[in-house]
């Protein structure tokens, strides 16, 4: 009994002493229990067949039956190879460009140009993802700029968007032009934090820009640098259905088809719920389970981890 009471007292100092953090702290605990955990109470449908005039405690179990159909889907290799290969290309090309941009803004001295630059790169991220794909469609026309240039450089017109092999080279220059100066933000903030005794040190010691570069610069930021890539490796099968459905047509399915599109298509187009969830769910696990190898690597070779 007076454990319980010790108990009660200390929380009850401890909200009087930090009253503002828990005002703080309380909004965001609500919205991922609203938003994010209450929600999963839902991925049950994923073993029922469910139909909304049963509702989800009612619906019929079914088990495992809509993961094995969507194994054995025509669509599965083509949905799983499309994602994955946008995925690592994503990942390859677009996770180093954040990185590189920062560190040449971070050599910048003139603060208008750097500022000016900053501008520039940052402004994609805040257009619409519709704005974005209409420029694309636009671009991408036969009449349109990138087949200007083409042309000045000797190629001939075609639909850019039509050929599937364009398609991925498309995709990930796009959205690394949307991201790059958004993403660059961390990378500025960490070498904000480097300290500068560091690089007069190097100096010093005869170290020129690149050498001081490599081996100043980069590892002060390489905790960051490894958060980042654990994070981003852990939504590695999480690409957005959007951009996707305003871009593919029935000619660059073959490349253009993903996972998050195929969901759309069946769960709000064909209105196949259950199906649909059990997709969804099979595509989070294997993010979960990318997220647990990439931490666990992480952790063996080097001191920086997410747990």
């Amino acid at each position: 009994m007076n454990q319980k009471k010790d108990f009660a007292s200390r929380v009850k100092k401890d909200w009087q002493r930090n009253r503002a953090l828990y005002a703080i702290v309380i909004p965001v605990l609500l919205f991922y229990i609203l938003f994010h955990y209450k929600p999963m109470y839902g991925a049950i449908i994923a073993f029922k067949d469910y139909t909304p005039a049963l509702g989800v405690a009612k619906s019929p179990w079914v088990g495992f039956d809509n993961f094995i159909r969507f194994f054995n889907s025509v669509y599965f290799v083509r949905l799983i190879r499309n994602t994955v290969l946008l995925s690592l290309y994503n990942l390859l090309f677009g996770f180093p460009a954040p990185i590189i941009l920062a560190l040449l803004l971070n050599e910048v001295r003139n603060k208008k140009f750097k500022s000016l630059t900053q501008t520039v790169t940052y402004l994609p991220h805040f257009i619409s993802m519709i704005v974005v794909t209409g420029m694309l469609t636009n671009f991408c026309m036969t009449s349109g700029l990138f087949n200007d240039i083409i042309v000045l450089l000797g190629g001939e017109r075609s639909p850019l968007l039509q050929d599937p092999k364009l398609y991925r080279t498309i995709y990930v220059a796009s959205s690394i032009w949307q991201e790059v100066g958004w993403g660059s933000i961390i990378y500025l903030s960490a070498l904000a934090g480097v300290d500068s005794q560091l690089y007069e040190a190097a100096q010093i010691d005869g170290a020129g820009k690149w050498k001081q570069m490599i081996n100043v610069t980069l590892p002060a930021i390489t905790p960051t640098i490894i958060i980042m890539l654990i994070l981003k490796i852990g939504s590695l099968m999480n690409m957005g259905y959007e951009k996707t459905i305003l871009l593919y047509n029935a000619s660059t399915y073959e490349t253009a088809d993903i996972i998050s599109s195929y969901i759309y298509r069946i769960g709000l187009l064909e209105q196949d719920w259950s199906y649909s969830t059990a997709i969804g769910l099979f595509n989070s696990v294997i993010n979960f389970a990318l997220l647990i190898f990439a931490n666990k690597i992480s952790k063996r070779y080097s001191e920086t981890s997410l747990w």
